[in-house]
């Protein structure tokens, strides 16, 4: 017995080893963390005082509802392609070049309020997200082993959600000084963003990526092939996950301060002190807790617990009372998306074997295809029943739990075969 802990207790201390980061790749990571950071948070300015500025302009619920489903419609068309030319290209330069699509777009947001120049910049911004956030966890794929891919992952989706958190307030403070001052910051603080990454990025050689591989692979594919090779792929199975939870959560964001207004008459205050609280859970799980389940269970055994725990919430959304329960069950509900989100995209790039870069590519536009179609259907069913968006974000859920549980059971079933 004293061995067998011996053994144990060794084990346990050469992962925490392996796992352990040094100064070059923390400083790597927090550059990323940055990058992460400014480019979220620059975008999370402009949320508050979107309706109202629509409003000013004579444009209504329909505008909104179209200015997020066209940034994830191009973005989702246009991430496979940037996915290959990071990595074709290198990381580095998708992510200035990502950078510099969202500074442009909100730099032509200021300068004009002709409609349908608002909805091109919401392409041009697309476009931008789709080259910087592939790039960027790929580039964490390159500089991780293995055992610190999660952490790694997780440090720079802390930074996401902190901008989430940090760029709506920013957004509402500026907002008192004139309706499009926090456009104009916003673009500013990405040209920002453009100029650190040039000085302190610096590209590296891709300990996991395969350029000879990505170059075989021909530009002129289109986005449906490209979808269509991504089901033959060993990560495909994730990408449906995210593709399926995705969809549950948009549904169920899209609608959330519309029905605490309507159901618990919450003020503006209530649901952005929600919102902040949300966003804060998020960070300290992802900067905490996150490396260490993964490290002690792995990547699947999480994704079904909190799945469920996520379906949960949902459920329990639906018997919510009162405000502050409602608050609870939403703090429920994120804290589990904030762990599936960094162990999804940590799979995935463990999973893609020469190619990381159109494997996040190809995540990027998954998630894409759930955040178009979630908020539309949620907003029909919304007008329907004011439960049904939550009833399906529940079902969403329990599906792509059933689809974890069954994947899990082939892969084992796999490796017991060719043992």
């Amino acid at each position: 017995m004293e061995k067998l802990k011996k053994k144990t207790s060794y084990k346990h201390i050469e992962e925490m080893r392996k796992s352990v980061m040094s100064a070059d790749q923390k400083k790597k990571i927090f550059i990323l963390m940055i990058n992460m950071f400014i480019a979220i948070a620059s975008f999370g300015i402009v949320i508050p005082i979107l309706p109202s500025y629509l409003e000013s302009i004579n444009q209504g619920g329909m505008a909104a509802g179209l200015m997020i489903a066209i940034f994830a419609a191009a973005q989702f068309v246009f991430s496979p392609i940037a996915g290959k030319w990071a990595d074709q290209y290198g990381r580095r330069k998708m992510i200035i070049y990502g950078l510099l699509g969202l500074t442009i777009s909100m730099f032509v947001f200021y300068a004009s309020d002709a409609i349908w120049v608002l909805y091109l910049s919401r392409v041009i911004g697309g476009v931008g997200a789709a080259m910087l956030i592939p790039a960027i966890f790929a580039y964490i794929a390159d500089i991780t082993t293995f055992d610190q891919r999660a952490k790694g992952t997780s440090l720079v989706s802390a930074a996401m959600s902190l901008g989430i958190v940090v760029g709506p307030g920013i957004g509402g403070f500026l907002a008192d000084y004139g309706l499009k001052l926090p456009f104009l910051v916003s673009a500013l603080v990405s040209l920002g963003a453009v100029l650190f990454s040039v000085i302190w990025l610096k590209e590296h050689d891709a300990t996991d990526a395969n350029p000879v591989l990505a170059a075989t692979l021909t530009d002129e594919e289109s986005m449906f092939t490209k979808i269509g090779r991504s089901t033959k792929m060993p990560y495909f199975i994730p990408l449906v996950i995210t593709l399926v939870m995705s969809f549950g959560l948009l549904a169920y964001e899209s609608v959330v301060g519309l029905y605490l207004d309507n159901q618990f008459n919450s003020t503006a205050k209530d649901i952005a002190f929600m919102i902040t609280a949300t966003g804060v859970v998020s960070v300290i799980v992802q900067l905490f807790i996150v490396d260490r389940i993964v490290r002690r269970y792995g990547e699947v055994a999480i994704l079904v617990t909190f799945l469920g725990v996520a379906a949960f919430g949902f459920l329990m959304s639906l018997f919510a009372g009162s405000y502050i329960m409602f608050f609870v069950v939403s703090l429920v509900i994120f804290m589990a998306t904030s762990i599936l989100r960094p162990v999804l995209n940590t799979l995935i790039s463990k999973m893609a074997d020469g190619e990381v870069g159109f494997a996040m590519g190809m995540n990027n536009a998954y998630m894409s295809i759930g955040n178009v179609i979630g908020p539309l259907l949620a907003g029909v069913l919304y007008d329907i029943n004011i439960i049904y968006p939550f009833i399906l974000g529940l079902i969403m859920l329990m599906i792509t739990m059933f689809i974890t549980v069954s994947w899990q059971r082939s892969r084992a079933a796999k490796a017991s075969a060719a043992v």
